[in-house]
Formats: C-alpha cells, sequence, structure tokens
C-alpha cells in the first residue's frame, strides 16, 4: 500500500500489482501511465496520478485487438507487448510491439479517448518495445526497438529508424544502433525508452533479464550513434531484484523521477518509483563503466533501489490505487 498522503514519504512498491512494462508521462500537472496488456482486453490500460505515488484507472486504449480471428481464441504471451506512452502535437500516443505481427499504434484527442483503431506502423515477426521520439528542435522524427530472438531469432539488439512525422510510417530500412553482443556482460537488451535532453539522445533499457539484469542508459549526438552505455540502477546488496525496464518523468518544479517494474513471481511485476538526478561534468556517478564525463542519470540510492523516500514536490493527494479484488460491485468490472 502507499504511505498515507500526511507521510513525507513513500514506499516502494507505489502500485503493489501485476502492471508490467510501464511507461509514463506528464502533461501539465497530470501523470500517465500505460503498461503491457498481453492477450486481454480491453488492453493498454491507463492510469493516472497527480503525485507519482497513488494511481488510478481511468480507461483503456484498445478495445480489441486485431486482426481480431488472430485472438479470436486465447493468445497467451501474445498481444501488446512493451508499451510507449507519448504525447506530441496536441494528442496522446501508444506504441506496442505484437512478436507475430510487427509495430502498432494508436492516438487520441484526450486520455480517455476516443482512441484510433491500431495502425500497422512496421510489419515483422519478433519487433517488440517501440518508442518514437518527436525531435522539438529539427522537427524529425525517430523510433526505435528491440527484437524478440523467440519470433526473429535475433536479440540483444537495438534498431532505429526515422519516421513519418505523423507516425503513420517509417522512412528507412533501419539500422541496428546498439549492439547488446559487442557491450562485454550485456545480454537480453530490449524495452528501450527515447528521449532528448541536454543536446543528446539518450535511450534507457534494461538487459540482463527480468530476474536478474540491470537499467542501462545510452547516449549519442546523433539518433543512428555511436552510442555510449552506462550501469544506471542494479539490485546490488537491495531486495529489488532485476530493476527492469520504465520511463523517465521531469515533475513541473523540474525533478526527475524514474518509474520501473520488478519482477515478483506470482505477484507480477510490481512497480517501483526511483529519484533520479544527472551528474555533473566532471563528476560522473560510478566511474568505469562506460562513457566519458558527467552528465549521465544516477538513478535511486546512487544506483540502487530505495525502499523508502521523500516524496515527490507535488501537491499531496488522497491515497488512491487500481482496484485489486474481484467482487464485481453491481455487476461491473474495477475501475
Amino acid at each position: 500500500m502507499s504511505a498515507p498522503p500526511t507521510d513525507r514519504t513513500y514506499r516502494n512498491p507505489v502500485l503493489d500489482a501485476d502492471w508490467s512494462d510501464p511507461d509514463v508521462i506528464r502533461v501539465g500537472d497530470d501523470f500517465y501511465l500505460t503498461a503491457s496488456s498481453f492477450g486481454r482486453v480491453p488492453g493498454l490500460p491507463l492510469l493516472h496520478s497527480r503525485d507519482l505515488v497513488n494511481w488510478t484507472l481511468v480507461g483503456h486504449a484498445l478495445h480489441r485487438l486485431e486482426p481480431e480471428d488472430e485472438f479470436a481464441v486465447p493468445r497467451h504471451d501474445r498481444g501488446v507487448w512493451a508499451p510507449s506512452l507519448r504525447h506530441h502535437d496536441g494528442r496522446f500516443w501508444i506504441f506496442w510491439g505484437d512478436p507475430d505481427q510487427g509495430v502498432f499504434q494508436v492516438n487520441a484527442p484526450g486520455i480517455r479517448g476516443p482512441w484510433t483503431r491500431p495502425h500497422l506502423v512496421k510489419a515483422g515477426k519478433g519487433l517488440i518495445d517501440p518508442c518514437p521520439l518527436w525531435d522539438e528542435e529539427t522537427g524529425e522524427a525517430y523510433l526505435v526497438h528491440a527484437w524478440a530472438k523467440s519470433r526473429s531469432g535475433v536479440k540483444n539488439r537495438l534498431t532505429g529508424h526515422r519516421m513519418d512525422p505523423r507516425g503513420t510510417g517509417l522512412l528507412d530500412e533501419g539500422e541496428v544502433i546498439v549492439d547488446g553482443d559487442r557491450i562485454p556482460g550485456w545480454f537480453t537488451l530490449e524495452g528501450p525508452k527515447l528521449y532528448r535532453h541536454d543536446g543528446w539522445f539518450w535511450i534507457l533499457a534494461p538487459a540482463g533479464g527480468v530476474e536478474t539484469g540491470w537499467q542501462g542508459a545510452f547516449r549519442s549526438r546523433d539518433f543512428f550513434g555511436p552510442y555510449e552505455e552506462k550501469v544506471v540502477l542494479e539490485q546490488r546488496d537491495t531486495d529489488v531484484n532485476g530493476p527492469h525496464q520504465g520511463g523517465w518523468v521531469r515533475t513541473p518544479s523540474g525533478e526527475d523521477w524514474f518509474l520501473h517494474f520488478q519482477q515478483r513471481g506470482a505477484y507480477g511485476r510490481v512497480v517501483h518509483l526511483q529519484p533520479m538526478r544527472w551528474s555533473a561534468a566532471g563528476d560522473p556517478s560510478r566511474p568505469g563503466e562506460g562513457g566519458s564525463g558527467g552528465g549521465w542519470p544516477v538513478i535511486g540510492n546512487d544506483g540502487a533501489p530505495v525502499a523508502e523516500h521523500r516524496r515527490p514536490d507535488l501537491p499531496a493527494q488522497p491515497a488512491a490505487a487500481p482496484a485489486t479484488d474481484d467482487d464485481f460491485p453491481g455487476g461491473r468490472h474495477g475501475h
């Protein structure tokens, strides 16, 4: 459970239920989160918060999986994998990878919709974890995605594309921009989230698998690389195994925070909130792990997950969490 709103601290996980592969954005004073829904419908759940600690379910962006005949019977381990949520040009956008179909997107003028039907941006097997970026400086758009070896025979690499700014398709054949096989000790690189910050292209992506992995940060002056890398969050001596993929968000007052999941077996993939800051030039966090100089993200307690921390500098909110029971009051599903 989240700490009471009168507390000055919060305790992890802030979402103590299965919200796999979360991504988060801020629009004005509101924060929004979505997560993987795999073969379930309605899919692409939409959560809202004003303080990054208390969350409520406000809807779903996907009412049916397409093509419908493919999902006429239960399809485990298929459907919506690792969505990315963005806000651009007055619209909300969600991109996800269906490992058997390709990269899809939906968009809407408001978080509660109406959401468009799924549009296939890139067809192919094993295309997962896509994330778009609209570069406000140049007007260009990009897309990065990972690979599922179970469908493509390929993994541990990230492929980058130029994208039509309308989000309807890709403008090139793409190229590998990060090859995890070339980084000693790295494996199962996936779940990239793409950002622009301080003149760099940034990719925040986990590697090492959901049970035992770590968070990496990659940066380059050019979208297509070369990228330098750094480990920015790992278990160390905490009980948070394999802190896995998530998203970075900045509050109106300029604080940085990172939401990610932890695989907890039958309890699912629970969501943690980590403080984040940027190291100063000439004072890099944990030197010797790749990269040069400062300016790298420092997540958690100098790279280790926190169990309890000062709350974000945001107005206090009532305690809230998505429904976790199956009572279905009045015959309606939980909200």
